[in-house]
């Protein structure tokens, strides 16, 4: 290989040449954010040459040549192996140029266009200097034949065309103008590059891979694409037209990415990692010789798969009704993990081994076993290994369906039988497991089963869930439930066993009305619902602890017949599951910190007397002496294990950190709740969505300022994780009504499907995003939320492209009593924001949810049309 430094001129001109962009190379991907930076770079080389100073070139970057197979003495042709969107982007500014100057300069248009762009005496694709991959071929020959009239064209080759027309106007600008041919100057004369050309015999793809080992980081996708095209030089014209164009051009590079992952794993690699998916398939190619007709079968298999995959992420695709329900809810619930089960239904259906039908079932085992696991609070830290095992160890003397129904419900799965799922809905905390948007899809199945003659259109309702027993409830509903109080249990106790019960959950329009009031008030507002749940509840003359486990029984028969139970002959880990549950929260209770038997109850869904039973009877339980009774007393029936006989506890307690009051009773400020629990072994459920900063907020409200002293306090917020950080800033430079109208705002957006993301870094903050279905498979944010750095924190606009959108985006927000945004100025100024105090007035939250939700479907509805 050979390196020196050259200018695009030099690289360009002269005799007739074409530089090839190859099939394997990715297509022409610059941003703006990258074309603004180059034409920074050009305007200052422009204005050093009209100034006459010296001064040295500016350095682009690399361009990596080889050969091409059709290489010709009389017409060389070299492949890019490295620098095409150096060489496009640069093509396409003197394409810009040349239209610019046509209608008043023509002779030196038509230089421009024989020196840099075409080939004046070849024909057909041999006409273009530079040839792109054939994704962008087509609109690049376009825009260097002449200016296209149909100014809606659209790609990133169009983009980058109409960036450097509209820049070129700008720079004639007579306030400050830019001299043309000074600039073309700049860009054909004043940036260098560094020419790396290859000779013959040199092995291109081990350029590829030492580009991506030094920096230059490609995909896995880009890394495959490249060795199977590299691998097909006969072949490789019609298998990137035929079926890896298309294929391109219906999944984005993340997507194909994953598909590649998936075809490992469909064919019986059960243990590849995604990251690692360029090296597994060119290890499965290279154990014996390849043929080109082998690499375009896997090609040509990737393409039929290609379609199926495209149904998991757009169920809409799916013609049979059943399949496209189960595939819309596992979408819904954010189920990619299942997609290696999911693929396999969906190929072997098509192969002809089950009918739609048996699908369906298949997919409602999935689904079953998604549910019913969330619903039981089983960790979902090993779903990942159980779907990628499913297309190897699947059954092979049974039917597909019955294989996995079979295969799902072995042992070591954990996947709970009826009797564990009417129990876990009748006691366990619902509100307090998996992800919001899971539990109000378990909640619309369960309205969908009463098959209402008028549903509700749960795709355009604007529905969250609603505690029908308010979490803070007032004096009316704590003498309701001092009437169901039995066995001495506090009616503080009972109300935070039941509280998050799914029994006292539902989904409502109204959630803001029905608020903390009185349950004759909600039930004048629930009775005019349109879900049936609503309406039997609102039927009911009190709500008290009867009427909520009546509910859940009622919901645990249809939770029962909408999610099929494993196969029998499975064993019961639920208890051993629970009391482990128990013991992992024992040992991670901070220092100076206790709570009660009926705390730890409602957090494992059992009973205070349970509780205090399995202590009592099992040896060796760490800190099961923090485990007072509700009023801070030292249990009689406690006792100790045989090693630790004649210790006093509250010896025991002083040390580890527990101050006693006036009446020799452990402090309540340091009592952790159900929710405190919950939150101190969230690693359990690894999609929990209930951020550990709402206990470190919830405690150091009820203590009060000494709380900051307080070991537990010190031990949520002390760990600088970036959602922490947000919060604890959040608090410490704004109102407890700021940080409150933040924590609702948050808290609706997730519900209406948005994620919050809170940057790993020096900037802290919450970024509201939605994932974006565009080919793209990015994101986009309609605003993010900065916390404050003593000035009081802010919400400002987030940055995207689409002008229209953010120009009403701007115009609903100023709707905000007090948010007058003003746009900025392209490329100049931070983004419009206005101060999160704004947030404290009901008015202004309930319009900026509207904003969100009308963003959310606007943004939507733009990527399905």
């Amino acid at each position: 290989m050979q390196a020196k430094e050259t200018l695009f001129a030099d690289l360009v001109q002269g005799r007739a040449q074409q530089f090839q962009v190859p099939l394997y190379q990715r297509t022409y991907s610059w941003t703006e954010e990258q074309l603004r930076q180059l034409w920074t770079d050009i305007l200052e080389q422009a204005e050093l040459l009209e100034s006459g100073e010296k001064a040295s070139t500016h350095f682009l970057g690399s361009v990596v040549l080889a050969p091409s197979p059709q290489n010709e003495a009389t017409f060389p042709r070299w492949l890019v192996v490295d620098g095409q969107q150096r060489l496009t982007t640069l093509s396409l500014a003197l394409a810009a140029i040349r239209d610019h100057i046509a209608d008043a300069e023509p002779d030196e248009a038509v230089r421009i266009d024989e020196e840099y762009l075409i080939n004046k005496r070849r024909n057909g694709s041999d006409h273009f200097r530079l040839l792109p991959t054939q994704a962008d071929r087509a609109q690049f020959a376009a825009y260097v034949r002449g200016p296209l009239s149909e100014q809606a064209a659209g790609g990133t080759v169009a983009a980058a065309y109409r960036f450097f027309r509209r820049k070129l106007v700008e720079a004639a600008d007579p306030a400050a103008p830019h001299d043309v041919f000074r600039i073309e100057q700049a860009i054909t004369s004043r940036l260098a590059l560094v020419a790396v050309t290859a000779e013959r015999g040199d092995n291109v793809h081990r350029i590829f891979e030492s580009l991506n080992n030094t920096g230059l980081k490609l995909s896995e996708a880009d890394l495959l694409r490249n060795y199977l095209f590299m691998r097909l030089p006969t072949r490789g014209e019609h298998v990137y037209e035929t079926y890896w164009l298309p294929l391109q051009d219906s999944l984005s590079n993340d997507e194909l990415e994953q598909l590649m992952w998936l075809q490992l794993v469909l064919d019986g690699d059960d243990r590849v990692r995604r990251q690692d998916l360029y090296a597994a398939q060119q290890q499965r190619f290279e154990r014996g010789e390849v043929s080109e007709a082998e690499i375009e079968a896997y090609i040509r298999e990737l393409y039929r798969r290609g379609a199926l995959f495209r149904r998991l992420l757009h169920p809409e695709e799916e013609v049979n009704r059943a399949v496209r329900a189960h595939l819309h809810r596992l979408d819904t619930w954010q189920a990619q993990v299942t997609y290696p089960a999911l693929m396999l239904l969906l190929d072997r259906r098509e192969r002809g081994e089950l009918d739609s039908r048996d699908t369906a079932r298949a997919m409602s085992y999935v689904e079953s076993f998604l549910v019913r696991r969330m619903m039981c609070r089983v960790p979902t830290n090993n779903l990942n290994r159980i779907f990628q095992a499913v297309p190897g160890q699947l059954p092979l003397d049974v039917a597909v369906a019955d294989g996995l129904h079979q295969l799902l419900s072995a042992e070591n799965r954990f996947w709970p039988d009826d009797d564990e799922l009417r129990e876990k809905v009748r006691t366990a905390p619902f509100y307090k497991f998996g992800r919001g948007h899971q539990r109000k899809m378990v909640l619309q199945r369960l309205e969908e089963s009463y098959e209402h003659p008028e549903p509700v259109d749960f795709a355009t309702a604007q529905l969250t869930i609603e505690h029908v027993m308010p979490q803070s409830p007032g004096d009316e509903w704590l003498r309701m439930l001092s009437e169901d109080v039995v066995d001495g249990e506090s009616t503080k106790d009972l109300h935070s066993r039941l509280q998050h019960t799914l029994g006292n959950l539902t989904l409502t329009a109204v959630n803001a009305e029905l608020s903390n009031h009185p349950f004759e008030r909600k039930q004048g507002l629930l009775q005019g619902s349109h879900l049936e749940m609503n309406r039997r509840i609102a039927t009911t003359e009190r709500w008290g602890a009867d009427e909520i486990r009546a509910r859940a029984d009622e919901l645990a028969d249809r939770a029962v017949a909408l999610w099929p139970a494993p196969l029998r002959g499975v064993g019961r880990a639920e208890r051993s599951r629970d009391w482990n549950l128990a013991h992992q929260v024992l040992a991670a209770l901070p220092h100076g910190t206790w709570t009660s038997y009926g705390d730890l109850a409602a957090f494992i869904g059992s009973g205070a007397q349970a509780v205090g039973n399995h202590l009592a009877n099992t040896p060796g339980v760490a800190n099961a002496y923090r485990v007072l009774t509700s009023e801070g007393k030292v249990s009689d029936g406690f006792r100790w294990t045989p090693q630790d006989v004649g210790e006093d506890v509250r010896a025991r307690l002083s040390a580890d950190g527990v101050r006693f009051t006036a009446n020799r009773a452990a402090d309540p400020a340091q009592r952790l709740s159900a929710d405190d629990l919950a939150l101190l072994v969230g690693g359990a459920e690894d999609d929990q969505a209930d951020g550990e900063e709402e206990a470190a907020q919830r405690i150091a409200e009820s203590q009060g300022e000494q709380t900051h002293a307080d070991p537990f306090y010190l031990q949520l917020v002390a760990e600088n994780s970036p959602e922490r950080r947000f919060f604890r800033q959040l608090a410490g430079d704004n109102s407890p009504e700021t940080v409150e109208a933040v924590r609702a705002l948050l808290s609706r957006w997730e519900e209406l499907g948005g994620d919050i993301y809170h940057p790993d870094s020096k900037f802290t903050g919450a970024i509201l995003t939605l994932n974006e279905a565009s080919a793209t498979g990015s994101w986009v944010s309609p605003m993010g939320l900065t916390p404050g750095c003593g000035l009081g924190g802010t919400a400002y606009v987030g940055s995207f492209t689409d002008r229209t959108l953010r120009a009403e985006l701007l115009r609903r927000l100023n709707e905000l009593e007090g948010v007058d945004l003003q746009e900025r100025k392209p490329g100049r100024g931070p983004d419009p924001s206005f101060r999160l105090s704004v947030l404290e007035k009901d008015r202004n939250r309930e319009l900026l949810v509207e904003t969100l939700t009308w963003f959310r479907d606007r943004w939507e509805s733009r990527d399905r049309n």
